[in-house]
């Protein structure tokens, strides 16, 4: 990419950093169905919301090999003692974020597992700091500071594929050897440049022209709720369909945890509590205890063996194949 010259004002900055082709970008065209949309009315509107909607899992579907790419190596990098950071800006690395802090109360994981790096930190997430996504050295200090190796894997997440701070970030840790991967919604992004993996979902235009929370945000929610939750059944900490390593913190997931030990090894309310009780407040415990047969050291060994794989721990068998 070329480097521009930036003036001194910090109001003229912005227009520095604009660059002529952005109409190009399918999603930042004009929606010629939602044309006239401020003289539509409430239930005109939702139709024609809804009729753009229905396009996106279509989108995600073509995308589905690179995906199913990233959930293998998010797993391997899990498993391997690495971790999955998002980088992401505006809507993407809300979106990120959300995805992020939903996996430690789902799966258990530790929280620095699953990370989130967000243009402008924290504070962005309720408030906008879009300035901070223009650029790239910002990027590359704040991914410096979680110091990738060649066990993490790093994704991008931009709907436009060329929002300088995610670009910079993810270069940065690709030369580090991390594994990396983009999520973005425009074909022959400069962020698909600098990654290994590239998960692309054309949504098309926007209803309200660039406002990529719409669709694209949709798209990347969808496509991130794939990858942890791929990599995580991957792992072992899903059996069958079910949340058995659920992180009972409140009484909604206790009573998830309850209901999933009853389902799993068809045992009555009681049962499943006592065994909850008996193995210290863990479902990947009590599953493997009561499936297995086994009492709540044996359990923890087998847990232990398998690195946490709940199918494995209960077959101990197949350890040691």
């Amino acid at each position: 990419m070329s480097t521009l010259t930036m003036p001194s004002s910090p109001i003229e900055q912005p227009f520095a950093r604009a660059v002529s082709d952005l109409e190009n970008l399918p999603t930042e065209r004009p929606n010629e169905a939602s044309e006239g949309l401020d003289t539509k009315s409430a239930i005109e509107i939702a139709r024609i919301i809804n009729h753009e909607d229905a396009k996106i899992a279509a989108a995600v579907k073509k995308a589905l090999p690179e995906i199913a790419m990233v959930i293998d190596t998010v797993a391997r990098s899990l498993r391997d003692g690495g971790r999955l950071i998002y980088v992401g800006a505006g809507s993407s690395g809300r979106i990120s974020a959300l995805d992020a802090s939903e996996c430690p109360p789902t799966f258990s994981t530790a929280p620095q597992q699953v990370q989130y790096i967000m243009a402008g930190g924290p504070k962005a997430l309720a408030s906008a700091s879009d300035v901070n996504e223009d650029s790239p050295e910002l990027g590359q200090r704040d991914i410096a500071r979680r110091r990738p190796t060649r066990k993490d894997i790093v994704i991008g997440v931009s709907a436009s594929g060329r929002t300088p701070y995610v670009v910079g970030a993810t270069e940065y840790a690709r030369a580090c050897g991390a594994k990396t991967a983009a999520i973005t919604c425009n074909v022959n992004s400069d962020l698909s440049q600098v990654v290994d993996i590239t998960i692309l979902a054309e949504v098309g235009p926007e209803i309200l022209s660039g406002s990529t929370r719409m669709k694209a945000s949709t798209a990347q929610k969808m496509i991130l709720n794939m990858i942890t939750t791929g990599a995580m059944t991957r792992l072992g900490y899903v059996y069958d369909n079910l949340m058995v390593n659920v992180h009972m913190k409140n009484a909604k997931l206790v009573e998830r945890g309850i209901r999933v030990l009853m389902k799993v090894c068809g045992i009555d309310r009681e049962t499943a509590i006592r065994t909850i009780k008996s193995a210290g407040k863990s479902i990947p415990i009590a599953v493997v205890m009561l499936k297995a047969n086994v009492d709540k050291m044996e359990a923890v060994r087998r847990l232990q063996k398998s690195d946490g794989n709940v199918r494995l721990a209960i077959e101990d068998s197949r350890l040691e194949l």
